[in-house]
């Protein structure tokens, strides 16, 4: 990609936008709220997108007066004059890691997630993107066979993943479909229904995972986890792939897309509800099945760009169809065959900051 390819995918997509305004709010010093002006301003602009709730005023004599909130304008201006820090892969990182922590598909996107959308908040990103454009543009590669681990957060004791067979993935997707056969008896046609069910759109458990290695050598699984349950210790198992894997990399909506169209299975009665509330498109929805998958790939790889500039977005799929990378982590690949292997024996890490915070070997 050039820059201003860059630059574009990095504002395509919810996850980009997030990851760059993170950035921007890291730039600014640390110090009361007075110096800190575009935190202030993003905090109280967001409070206007996010969901109506009720405040409790507990005092004597009248409420205070509540200041108006910042609007998105308010927000682009102070974008526009604040000093972006150096882009360092330290804080490219930080910045990637809090945009993934704050992903979610089963409802609205919060109220930052907002703000970044806005048309006057959008332009003024553009100056961020293409100041970190160079050092992401390898956010953009293929699998390293090489460097690929598993990580282990909340049952650390039953051992090191194991590879999926053929039946057992024929076996998940049958189990899909009667699901969504079941779904479109039980649940409401209308997308606005307060209804909610399986979100995501990786294959189904237990298909392993794996990711490759940030800037510093540490497994990106440890770093990039959309809604965390904020773990401080795990157990990092390395893979053994062989050298001739066949793997479908996605690096844009549009190969997602492709997969979808040339492996398809209806979930629209399953998705329909939280992909509304996610996307606010009405329509089909399908995911690819991932057994027929298996049989023309052994894997299939998110490039962390791609997932900066398509992850949660409605992707479309022929004609009348759409889809949506949901559950996936940045440069997170899932192994449909049995040509993966992993140690026996795990490394342990501990975190230094709680959920996102500095990883370091026990």
């Amino acid at each position: 990609m050039n820059r201003m390819q860059l630059v574009d995918a990095l504002l395509a997509g919810p996850r980009g936008r997030r990851m760059l305004l993170e950035f921007a709010l890291d730039s600014e010093p640390p110090g009361v709220v007075e110096l800190m002006p575009l935190a202030a301003a993003v905090t109280s602009a967001a409070r206007t997108f996010e969901p109506p709730g009720t405040t409790i005023w507990i005092g004597t004599g009248p409420r205070p007066k509540e200041p108006a909130p910042a609007t998105p304008d308010e927000v682009a201006r102070l974008l526009t004059e604040t000093t972006l820090a150096e882009a360092t892969p330290e804080r490219l990182r930080a910045a990637m890691a809090r945009s993934v922590d704050m992903a979610r598909y089963w409802q609205e996107s919060d109220g930052t997630d907002q703000v970044a959308a806005t048309a006057e908040v959008r332009v003024a990103l553009e100056r961020v993107a293409e100041h970190v454009a160079p050092t992401v543009s390898s956010w953009w590669r293929p699998i390293d066979l090489h460097r690929q681990w598993s990580v282990r957060w909340d049952e650390p004791r039953i051992g090191p993943p194991a590879a999926m067979s053929m039946a057992q993935l024929r076996r998940i997707q049958a189990q899909q479909i009667e699901q969504e056969q079941r779904a479109q008896h039980d649940r409401p046609a209308d997308p606005t229904a307060n209804m909610s069910g399986e979100w995501w759109s990786k294959p189904g458990w237990p298909t392993p995972s794996t990711a490759g290695a940030t800037f510093d050598g540490s497994p990106a699984a440890l770093w990039f986890v959309e809604d965390s349950m904020g773990w401080e210790q795990c157990l990092v198992y390395m893979a053994s792939v062989s050298a001739r894997s066949r793997v479908f990399e996605i690096d844009s909506a549009e190969a997602w897309g492709e997969l979808c169209t040339r492996f398809p299975t209806a979930v629209t009665a399953l998705k329909r509800h939280d992909w509304y509330r996610a996307t606010g498109r009405i329509g089909d929805w399908v995911l690819p099945d991932w057994s027929a998958v298996a049989e023309h790939y052994d894997a299939v790889h998110l490039q962390a760009g791609a997932y900066l500039a398509a992850a949660g977005t409605a992707i479309p799929v022929g004609d009348s169809a759409a889809s949506v990378i949901a559950g996936w982590n940045p440069g997170e690949t899932y192994w449909l065959t049995e040509v993966i292997r992993f140690d026996e024996e795990p490394t342990a890490w501990v975190s230094g900051g709680g959920g996102i915070g500095e990883w370091m070997l026990e």
